[in-house]
């Protein structure tokens, strides 16, 4: 039995008077044509897209950028000669489009060019997963961060506070919330605070605000922000950092329930569920006299463990496609897939900084890309420096090449697992029993 060729369907936007008597040929040859305005195409779903470009695009441009963002596909601009002698129409299509026609059409050219769009937009989809979800949600599919939105969903309807822990840049603050969002206070406020942040002299009153001449420059009053955060969730960013001081006044409202504005007498009643997150060791502090016994029982009721970007195998290409939507507009650029050779780098860097460190790399792999691909050196990620790693038996050199030979074509080929274990030359059965083997997954 012959199996049907893929249907290839087309989206003409606005089309002229040219393109609707080029449609006739196009579906001859086996496109399933279909046309729209600008302002309904992001509602049609298309293979290869066709654009007739005119010179109020080029002037208000986000529209045209926000449809071929969201279309993840490629596009093919038609211009006349009056939009082919507009000053930056060059720098917009080469950004923008996979290729350009002129009118009057060539229409065996056009046929050429529109099998090749329609390759390359089946290529760049393999593999790239574009999540279109608020900036806060927990993103991946590796087994740590299932783990975690289990767990998360289990603690977010308690009233109990939570102790979040984790390196720098694991996404403590979206873990917060997130058991904000998933509570019975997700319409009330949630408001946060980074204890590290804020001057010793003024957290006494970003806190819990003050009354009007507490002090000199106090000209009114203001509301701090655990009252502010009345009825809903207060988070406490890098709590390891605030004084002492500030200590037995945070642990006199978490047992009393009311707070005091600087330069009042008048206690104020705040109903709040108390979030605190950390990446210094608290029970260290608490040794050297730095932290408070007694609050740190008070805020670590339930305790959540953020994970390091390294050890969450098979997230890295995901976020990495996701930051590269997520940051176009900011940048003015087309979102961008990723090299080989990029892949490959990231798999192989450590990610000191996790997942902020990515965003950042991404953000800057935009800006810098001279290609259709974001490459290693748009990431800074082109020389790496060879660390010594320490002597061990050979069975330890084995056991080590094992698992990155593992985490390495998980972070390629995560959604398919036949083909990881075929690009490792063994069998499915095999590639499972290593990974049961070395904890991963």
């Amino acid at each position: 039995m012959i199996e049907a060729p893929a249907l290839r369907r087309l989206l003409v936007v606005d089309p002229c008077d040219d393109c609707h008597r080029l449609l006739p040929g196009l579906r001859a040859v086996g496109w399933d044509v279909d046309s729209c305005t600008l302002e309904n195409a992001t509602e049609r779903t298309c293979d290869v897209g066709l654009f007739r470009l005119q010179p109020f695009h080029l002037e208000r441009p986000e529209a045209v950028k926000e449809l071929i963002s969201r279309s993840g596909t490629e596009w093919i601009a038609v211009l006349n000669q009056e939009v082919l002698r507009l000053q930056n129409v060059g720098d917009f299509v080469c950004e923008w489009f996979f290729d350009f026609h002129t009118l009057p059409f060539d229409v065996s050219r056009v046929q050429v060019t529109l099998g090749r769009a329609f390759g390359m937009a089946r290529l760049r989809g393999q593999g790239t997963v574009h999540i279109d979800q608020p900036e806060h949600e927990l993103l991946g599919d590796s087994k740590p961060i299932r783990e975690l939105r289990k767990l998360l969903s289990k603690l977010a309807p308690t009233e109990s506070p939570v102790l979040i822990r984790g390196e720098s840049g694991t996404g403590k603050e979206l873990v917060a919330r997130t058991l904000h969002r998933q509570s019975q206070r997700h319409s009330k406020p949630f408001v946060a605070i980074n204890c590290g942040a804020i001057p010793e002299h003024l957290i006494q009153s970003e806190l819990f605000g003050h009354e009007k001449g507490a002090f000199t420059g106090a000209h009114q009053r203001k509301v701090g922000r655990i009252e502010a955060a009345n009825g809903g969730t207060l988070f406490l960013d890098e709590i390891g950092d605030l004084p002492l001081e500030l200590q037995a006044n945070l642990l006199r409202f978490l047992q009393e329930k009311h707070i005091e504005r600087v330069g009042g007498h008048q206690p104020i009643p705040v109903d709040v569920r108390v979030l605190a997150a950390t990446h210094v060791d608290l029970e260290a502090a608490i040794e050297k006299k730095l932290f408070r016994e007694d609050l740190y029982y008070r805020l670590n009721v339930l305790q959540v463990i953020t994970v390091p970007l390294r050890e969450r195998h098979g997230d890295l290409s995901m976020l990495a496609n996701h930051f590269s939507h997520f940051y176009s507009q900011e940048t003015g650029r087309r979102p961008r897939s990723f090299s080989e050779d990029a892949l490959i780098a990231m798999g192989k860097h450590d990610w000191p900084g996790n997942v902020r460190e990515l965003a950042n790399r991404v953000r800057r792999g935009l800006v810098l890309a001279e290609g259709r691909q974001i490459e290693a050196r748009d990431l800074g990620l082109i020389s790496q420096h060879i660390t010594a790693t320490p002597m061990g038996t050979l069975e330890d050199y084995k056991t080590r090449a094992e698992r990155q030979a593992l985490c390495d074509v998980l972070n390629r080929h995560s959604d398919n697992l036949s083909v990881a274990a075929r690009v490792l030359g063994v069998s499915r059965p095999t590639f499972y029993r290593l990974l049961h083997k070395h904890q991963i997954r």
